[in-house]
């Protein structure tokens, strides 16, 4: 602690040493800054403040029918990118900043100094923002204010307009494209159907389950089948000792005459010929064909009556009606078998031709649903792509014609643009005291550094320390009343001077205080 304080005290003596050059630099530093502070001009400040309104009554109204961007985000984004270049460029135009202009220089630093000197504030979360710019000129700087509160509003209004416009374009270039793109799907799509039409792809049941059904059909036909055959036989076995009694016909009465044989074949084909029409039209070549060969059967069947008429003729014992009536009986019965026979093959072959039909679409339907899937879900994708964009179109055309109703956000001018009566900078007050301070440390900086440079020693031990030598001894300086009076009044001078540099710095303070009071 004692070595702090010994070398403190050879520090402050060896600055005393050097306290004119001090005195001289804190003078010269005092009257510098002095004079720069009251040289510079002095600056108004023009400011305005601006109320964002963001709430809408329309907004919760068609909440879910449109799309609400954060409009309090996007007003804080502009509020921040405002001071842009082609912004401040328009500013100068529109405050004619840029009259008394003279090259291209000039110009670039006015766009400087402006965008260094205009300030945006935000209050808080209130959506308060207030304007200020700062200059010589009161009437310049609230000129420049309201230029550039016009150009809050305006490029807020654009902005909305632009993104409207570029989000409704684009929706509906999105909308061709894909409209476009659905009806590609819909063509392959009912290509793939008429392909497939047998598969019935539309049918939840799948191909699987439609053989199965088709399966027991066929199983049930076949049962009748046999049912009807074993019926068939067991009358034939009934009229094998029967003696056989045609009953002649009256003219006219051929159709209930009983061919057995015939009148089976011409019931399938009568069948046969209505499953057709219920498949196809009457110009349907199968159609024509079954009908043609029905006409046959007939012709047959009358030209077999004919013949048993003949033969009826030639040996009348046989032409008795009542002969054996149980006979007639079996014979209709048998005919009736025959015929529903007839329609049973028909109905098996049609049945098994199915099944057969079905299994072999059976082994490459795998295929044909996986392609069918993959169409359906293209399908599926893209309508729904098209329907998405359809409803953002018509929410965009909702929120267009809401903001040109009622406005996403309501600009509202609470303080109009307006330059301050008395000047904001440079404040003096604070100024000048700030320069009588760093004045003074300047003279302390410069004696120290002098005491650094040209040391001296007020001390044996100090030189013996330094020089690294043994001292001999000390010679003492013996002071007279003479000396002592001296070095009072260099004393005094030195004080003198410091206290008139304080004194100016006083009076300076004071002449600025009178003339801010118009005194």
């Amino acid at each position: 602690m004692e070595e702090l304080l010994r070398q403190a005290q050879q520090i402050l003596r060896g600055m005393w040493l050097h306290r004119w050059l001090g005195v001289a630099v804190a003078w010269i530093a005092g009257l510098a800054a002095a004079t720069a502070i009251f040289v510079t001009p002095d600056q108004y400040l023009a400011s305005a403040r601006i109320y964002v309104d963001t709430d809408s009554v329309l907004k919760p109204l068609l909440s879910g029918l449109i799309v609400q961007a954060n409009t309090e985000q996007q007003v804080a984004i502009l509020s921040r990118t405002l001071i842009s270049r082609p912004n401040v460029e328009k500013l100068v135009r529109m405050a004619d900043l840029d009259l008394n202009l003279k090259s291209a220089h000039e110009k670039e630093a006015l766009i400087e100094h402006v965008t260094k000197t205009l300030k945006i504030k935000g209050v808080g979360r209130d959506n308060l923002y207030t304007l200020e710019y700062l200059d010589a000129n009161p009437e310049k700087a609230r000129r420049v204010v309201q230029s550039l509160t016009t150009i809050f509003v305006e490029s807020s209004l654009g902005s909305k307009s632009g993104d409207a416009d570029s989000a409704r374009k684009f929706i509906g270039e999105q909308v061709s494209i894909y409209q476009k793109k659905l009806e590609e799907a819909e063509s392959r799509l009912k290509q793939f159907k008429l392909q497939n039409i047998d598969l019935h792809l539309d049918d939840s049941r799948g191909v699987g389950a439609r053989i199965t059904e088709v399966g027991t059909q066929l199983s049930q036909a076949r049962l009748e089948l046999r049912e009807a055959e074993n019926a068939r036989d067991a009358i034939k076995r009934q009229l094998v000792g029967e003696d056989p009694v045609l009953l002649p016909d009256t003219p006219g009465m051929e159709s209930s005459v009983s061919i057995p044989e015939i009148d089976g074949r011409i019931e399938a084909q009568k069948r046969n010929l209505d499953a057709l029409l219920q498949r196809f039209t009457d110009q349907h070549p199968d159609v024509l064909g079954t009908r043609r060969i029905i006409k046959d059967l007939e012709e047959q069947k009358r030209q077999e009556i004919a013949a048993r008429k003949k033969a009826a003729a030639a040996n009348p014992a046989m032409a008795s009606v009542n002969a054996n009536p149980f006979y007639q009986q079996m014979k209709v019965s048998l005919s009736e078998t025959e015929a529903r026979i007839a329609a049973l093959r028909a109905r098996v072959a049609e049945y098994d031709s199915r099944y057969r039909r079905g299994v072999e679409i059976l082994k490459v339907s795998p295929q044909i649903e996986a392609e069918f899937t993959q169409l359906n879900r293209d399908y599926a994708v893209h309508k729904k792509n098209y329907d998405d964009l359809i409803q953002r179109r018509e929410s965009a055309a909702i929120s267009e014609g809401m903001s040109a109703v009622s406005g996403v956000a309501d600009f509202r001018l609470i303080d109009p643009p307006r330059a301050s009566q008395k000047p904001v900078a440079p404040d003096r007050f604070v100024l000048l005291p700030l320069a009588l301070l760093a004045s003074l440390g300047l003279g302390l900086a410069a004696s120290f550094g002098a005491s650094q440079l040209r040391p001296a020693f007020f001390d044996s031990s100090t030189l013996a320390e330094v020089s690294g030598l043994p001292l001999l001894g000390v010679v003492s300086l013996q002071t007279t009343a003479s000396t002592r009076n001296l070095e009072r009044k260099k004393r005094m001078r030195f004080w003198t001077a410091l206290g008139a540099l304080i004194c100016c710095f006083a009076i300076a303070l004071l002449a600025t205080f009178l003339l801010s009071r118009g005194i």
